[in-house]
């Protein structure tokens, strides 16, 4: 029995050994599976993070890529609009006298003359006419309720009757001063209006007839003008030719000045165009964008072309200069022009500023009006005419201007 009964514990014994061992492996896997899956978490954790750095950095660049692309574009877009105004100036400076043969340059006098067409302004509209402002209620009087009691009610009634008259009579008194007070700064403001209006209507009037005044005098100076310009006076002469110049439009990068006077016993109109010197016309070949710098460069034009630029443009000027004046002298008046067409500069050999000329030439009327312009070559026009040319306008080398064969 004893033997049974230690059997039994030893096997008891064994069972919680075995049990508490199990215990220990079951805790020691669960331990390591635990072990496992939180670094199995922790590095799905950090895929996770590191994918969305990854995916953060990525988009990133992607966006740092489209911002890059799209400053690249604009700049881009800046030297192309550069490179049109560059483009844009040069057809200008090229088609000088292209421009001017699709143009009836005669000026139609009787276009000058003015109508009696008064814009008053301001002064033709009548000033708001002042209002009253809106008048305080006037007060109303509010007899007192009977008093209660058997006793003196006729003498409480008589003195709450006193008492709420003196009261109406205050309030009455102050509504009537405020009344008085918006009348009189109504009444105020009328005498101010109505002085204002009469020196609205007076000075309305008195526009009015500058006006009328001013447009019979420049009518009467335009009459005047054409009657003089048909018999062919100096100054009529002279004041068309002015009008004519003033026609003359010109691009904003290539201002010229014309000077002239005309010789009534040759009927010869003497002038002088002073155009820009070459310094002042861009040599800009075109414009670009480099990345590398972030910056707009430019690269610049050869020699020969800006001298045959500049060169052409004289050129053209000179026989622009010829048809803009023959054609708008209809009547006739002017039978030949002498020419210089230069620039004013400091002289290559002094350094002083002077008046250099490129062209000098003469044409008469009536075989220059004979000529196609829209099919010449301008320099060989010119000399056909017996112009005195600069072999090199651009450097400044100016001709002598005096015994220009007559056309």
């Amino acid at each position: 029995m004893a033997k049974n009964l230690l059997g039994v514990l030893v096997q008891t014994g064994k069972a919680i050994e075995r049990d508490r061992k199990r215990r220990e492996r079951e805790s020691a896997r669960d331990y390591a599976t635990a072990v496992r899956n939180l670094e199995k978490a922790r590095k799905a954790e950090e895929k996770a993070v590191l994918m969305m750095k990854k995916a953060g950095l990525a988009e990133l660049k992607s966006r740092e890529k489209a911002r890059a692309l799209a400053y690249t574009e604009k700049m881009k877009a800046i030297a192309d609009e550069q490179n049109s105004e560059l483009t844009a100036i040069y057809e200008d400076i090229d088609g000088l006298l292209e421009h001017t043969l699709g143009i009836d340059d005669f000026v139609d006098l009787e276009s000058l003359r003015r109508t009696n067409d008064f814009d008053p302004k301001e002064l033709g509209t009548p000033l708001p006419t002042p209002k009253l402002d809106p008048l305080p209620p006037e007060p109303i009087f509010e007899a007192p309720p009977k008093p209660k009691g058997i006793f003196g009610r006729k003498k409480k009634l008589a003195l709450a009757t006193a008492e709420a008259q003196e009261a109406f009579d205050n309030a009455h008194s102050t509504w009537q001063s405020e009344v008085n007070k918006i009348q009189l700064s109504y009444e105020k403001r009328q005498r101010e209006h109505a002085a204002l209006e009469r020196d609205r209507i007076q000075k309305l009037g008195e526009a009015q007839l500058a006006f009328e005044r001013e447009v019979s005098e420049h009518n009467e100076y335009l009459d005047q003008f054409i009657n003089n310009l048909g018999y062919g006076t100096v100054e009529a002469i002279e004041e068309y030719v002015s009008i004519v110049v003033s026609n003359s439009v010109y691009p904003e990068h290539f201002l010229v000045n014309h000077t002239f006077n005309y010789e009534p016993s040759t009927a010869e109109l003497r002038m002088r165009v002073v155009i820009p010197e070459p310094s002042r016309i861009t040599n800009i070949k075109a414009y670009k964008y480099q990345k590398s710098s972030d910056e707009i460069v430019s690269t610049t034009l050869s020699n020969k072309a800006q001298k045959d630029r500049y060169n052409g443009a004289v050129h053209q000027v000179a026989i622009r200069t010829f048809h803009e004046i023959f054609e708008a002298d209809r009547r006739g008046l002017i039978k030949s022009i002498s020419l210089e067409v230069g620039t004013e500069a400091p002289l290559p050999s002094t350094g002083n500023l002077d008046f250099i000329p490129f062209v000098a030439a003469a044409a008469e009327r009536e075989a220059f009006m004979e000529y196609d312009l829209s099919s010449i070559v301008v320099i060989e026009t010119l000399k056909h005419l017996g112009a005195a040319i600069s072999k090199n306008p651009f450097d400044l080398i100016g001709v002598d201007s005096n015994g220009v064969r007559r056309s």
